[in-house]
Order: structure tokens, then C-alpha cells, then sequence
């Protein structure tokens, strides 16, 4: 049998984005945590396409808890992305948005997000 596997991206809700903005900063963490698994972990890249590439997007209240559900994951051996934004609109240079996580087989993953909110 093969694994379940999927991508979570993890938001903060403290920034106050607009729908826009947010869709974007989802975007990015999914297609650079995508890419930074397809280098380290092809088959589970591959394996995530032939599933259909599910993605889920929860949040979190702020950049602590985002860096820690980062650094978690990061910990255990997860491709994870860290997405700080460009400041072109509205939100200052650098400030950190997004977490994005595998896509990873679903056990682990849920061990680092499971407990969060769907967003």
C-alpha cells in the first residue's frame, strides 16, 4: 500500500491580509515547498502528483508559532520553506507570511500541523 501524501501551508492571521494578498503568499509557499521536495525527495514528489497533490492551508496567530511549526518540521526531516514577502504591495520588505510543508507523507506532516486550524 501506498502512503498518503500532502502539502500544508501554515498562515498567519496576525497580518491582517486581504484575500489577494493572502492567496498570493499561500501560492508562493506552495509552489517553493514543492520544488525544494522535488530536489530532496523526488519520489515523494512524484508520488504527490500521481495523488492528485492535495494541499491543505491552516493558520496560525504569529511569527512565533509560525517559525516553530518551521523549525519543527525542519527537525523531523520535512522539506519546509519559510515565505518572506517582497514588500511590492502591502506589507513591508521581509516580512514573513508562510510556512510550506512536503509534500511529505501525511503521518508525518500531522505530527508538526495536525493540531492547527484549518484556516
Amino acid at each position: 500500500m501506498v502512503e498518503e501524501l500532502k502539502q500544508v501551508i501554515v498562515v498567519r492571521t496576525d497580518l491582517k491580509m486581504s484575500k489577494g494578498k493572502l492567496a498570493v503568499q499561500v501560492a508562493h509557499a506552495a509552489v517553493t515547498a514543492a520544488d525544494l521536495t522535488r530536489r530532496v525527495r523526488k519520489e515523494w514528489y512524484d508520488e504527490w502528483l500521481r495523488q492528485g497533490q492535495k494541499k491543505i492551508v491552516v493558520k496560525v496567530r504569529g511569527l512565533d508559532e509560525l517559525k516553530e511549526i518551521f523549525s519543527r518540521a525542519r527537525e523531523e526531516g520535512l522539506p519546509a520553506v519559510i515565505i518572506a514577502d517582497q514588500g511590492l504591495t502591502q506589507l513591508p520588505p521581509g516580512t514573513v507570511t508562510a510556512v510550506g510543508i512536503g509534500p511529505a507523507p501525511s503521518e508525518l506532516v500531522d505530527k508538526i500541523t495536525g493540531h492547527l486550524k484549518l484556516l
